[in-house]
């Protein structure tokens, strides 16, 4: 069961290994991602249309009788 353990260490040492300044650029990108999406998301929620329905849901559920 030993040799398996060092197998697995060694594996993911290999795997590991070159990786080294990788994790800035992946946040780099999921930050720009996560700035367009929100930069889309604010555009659609802000258009015209979306407002309408919001507004004509939130007026029925205000006319509606309990």
């Amino acid at each position: 069961m030993q040799r398996a353990g060092t197998r697995v260490r060694a594996f993911a040492a290999a795997a590991v290994a070159g990786e080294e300044g990788q994790s800035t650029a992946e946040y780099a990108i999921g930050t720009i991602a996560a700035a367009a999406f929100g930069a889309v998301l604010y555009t659609v929620v802000t258009g015209d249309s979306i407002v309408n329905a919001l507004t004509q849901i939130i007026d029925k559920a205000l006319k509606t009788s309990v």
